[in-house]
């Protein structure tokens, strides 16, 4: 089966035959995947009155455990966003009912980001939702490939999720 790929390289191997094209064979897939998936999350967390980055927010705080609170910092960590793009998240969400701010009892300065009920309730939901849309989109895989598939892409994206700093 032929897919846009391989199109896209066919084209350059004949306009640029003095270039190895091999590396678009496998990162244009994964490239025009994480579209597809970008796709698919929009409309599972839509379902749920959710925006991808809220989703990112929540489910951070519910994969925390109970009582499913994070500080700022931790949730900078977890959803790579600068600290003023995450007080501007952390605001939204209080407004919207899903977290909660609290103060630290560690730090007197500091605050803790707790989820709501209605937070987690929703993360549950359009996490369900999220996972029935990724089965769909892995269908066509056996378990064996779909294992195989999941130890390359980690192979690949390790290196760039342990750069220090």
């Amino acid at each position: 089966m032929e897919d846009e790929v391989d199109r896209l390289v066919a084209a350059w191997r004949r306009e640029r035959p003095d270039l190895d094209v091999e590396p678009l064979e496998v990162l244009s897939r994964v490239s025009r995947l994480a579209r597809h998936l970008d796709r698919a999350r929009r409309l599972a967390f839509a379902e749920h009155a959710l925006e991808p980055w809220e989703f990112d927010v929540l489910t951070a705080l519910r994969r925390a455990g109970d009582p499913y609170q994070l500080s700022p910092g931790q949730l900078l960590t977890q959803t790579l966003v600068t600290s003023g793009t995450m007080t501007n998240r952390i605001d939204r969400l209080t407004k919207k009912g899903l977290v909660e701010r609290l103060p630290d009892p560690t730090d007197r300065r500091g605050v803790l980001v707790r989820l709501t009920t209605e937070g987690q309730d929703r993360a549950d939901q359009a996490l369900a939702g999220l996972l029935d849309q990724e089965r769909a989109i892995l269908a066509e895989l056996s378990h064996a490939q779909r294992s195989e598939l999941a130890a390359l892409l980690r192979q690949l994206t390790a290196p760039f999720d342990n750069i220090p700093g």
